[in-house]
């Protein structure tokens, strides 16, 4: 805590094992950490100095803080954790913590690089990346346990706090020391509270759905005119019929068994709520279970009132898709979308379609692809 106060109080929280024998069973060779079990393992026959035992404890307990392992959203285990070890040693090296032992994974050209960035480089030669050796060996993880359930993300919080906490012990309205600007604005970035889901989703549709420019005529004087006779005031005008018409989205909305009853009437209510508020004209409505129901169009404000739905079958949302593309086709809808897809995740493999699309999801479900379109959880 006196000497390094930023990692004092994540330190405290975990346990060192240090058995060589246990090491070599799980293939360490020098060390890993296990963020759910609060545990890091040192190999005593890596034969580290005390100074390079201090630069691994502090570069496990950074993969902790800024919690690397539930960061990776489906990025390539291997390429992931290259990508962070080559940001943490950077930092480590600039902090002048200890010593970093030889062999390690430090390149002066990422300095000032976020890890999301140093891994869009290394995946360009994947083939040469995953021949680059992590703390505890060539071809695996440091980052070892598992990544999801209770136990691992109360850890993480823990982690998360502790390391927000030390930047506060270590500052205390001084300057930052030796500690990277990057480092900082990372862990403070990590401990701010997530953007609501129907925030998100608002800015979704304010992207798409800009409010009208305002126009002023003088074809029809404006209410101020009798005020000033002798200056002319021109009117607002109205946006024109073509372009509020042209202000339409469309929704396939999973209807199948599995969709709960709740997330439904918290969907279609966000999204009525929001068409209402940037003068969307209307929605084109496709219930999908395991075949397409056109609803037509739909006013939004409809959305809000008991609202009668197809399906409650299997769960394709593809169909649904394929009946967009057919209307686009006849011009009775945007080819571009923007689309919205509600569902519980529980569909195909594999969906796919040219339109500007989203996916509103239950928190903690995920889809079984990697989508392209944003992908807002509802809670």
């Amino acid at each position: 805590m006196d000497h390094y106060p930023l990692l004092g109080a994540l330190a405290a929280s975990f346990d060192i094992e240090e058995d060589a024998k246990l090491c070599n069973l799980y293939d360490i060779r020098i060390a890993a950490i296990d963020v759910g079990a609060r545990r890091i393992w040192m190999n005593p026959a890596a034969g580290l100095s005390d100074t390079e035992c201090l630069f691994v404890f502090a570069h496990e307990l950074l993969h902790a803080g800024l919690n690397h392992a539930s960061r990776r959203r489906g990025r390539d285990p291997l390429l992931w954790n290259v990508a962070c070890d080559f940001v943490i040693n950077g930092w480590l090296v600039e902090m002048a913590v200890g010593a970093a032992p030889v062999g390690l994974l430090h390149d002066a050209s990422f300095a000032g690089n976020s890890t999301e960035e140093v891994y869009d480089t290394l995946a360009k030669d994947i083939r040469r990346a995953r021949k680059l050796a992590t703390l505890r060996g060539v071809g695996v993880q440091d980052l070892i346990g598992e990544d999801e359930g209770a136990l691992f993300t109360d850890a993480e919080r823990y982690c998360r706090q502790a390391l927000a906490q030390g930047v506060d012990q270590l500052t205390h309205g001084a300057p930052r020391g030796f500690v990277p600007a990057g480092l900082i604005e990372e862990i403070r970035s990590l401990n701010q509270p997530p953007i609501a889901w129907d925030v998100k989703l608002a800015q979704w549709f304010d992207e798409r759905f800009p409010p009208p420019e305002q126009r002023r005529s003088y074809a029809r004087p404006s209410r101020r005119q009798s005020a000033t006779p002798d200056v002319a005031r021109p009117s607002v005008v109205k946006p024109s019929e073509e372009l509020r018409r042209s202000r339409v989205f469309g929704v396939v909305l999973d209807t199948s068994g599995s969709m709960e009853t709740q997330l439904l009437g918290k969907a279609l209510g966000a999204i009525a709520s929001y068409a209402m508020a940037r003068d969307v004209a209307a929605v084109r409505l496709i219930c999908c279970d395991a075949q397409a129901y056109d609803s037509g169009w739909v006013e939004p404000e409809r959305l809000l009132d008991r609202f009668s739905l197809r399906g409650r079958g299997g769960t394709i949302l593809q169909p649904g898709l394929d009946l967009l593309k057919q209307l686009a086709d006849k011009a009775e809808f945007p080819r571009g979308g923007p689309l919205l897809i509600i569902t519980d995740g529980y569909c195909e493999d594999k969906i796919t379609t040219a339109m500007d699309h989203a996916y509103l999801l239950p928190q903690g479900q995920r889809l079984p692809f990697r989508p392209v379109g944003q992908v807002f959880a509802v809670k």
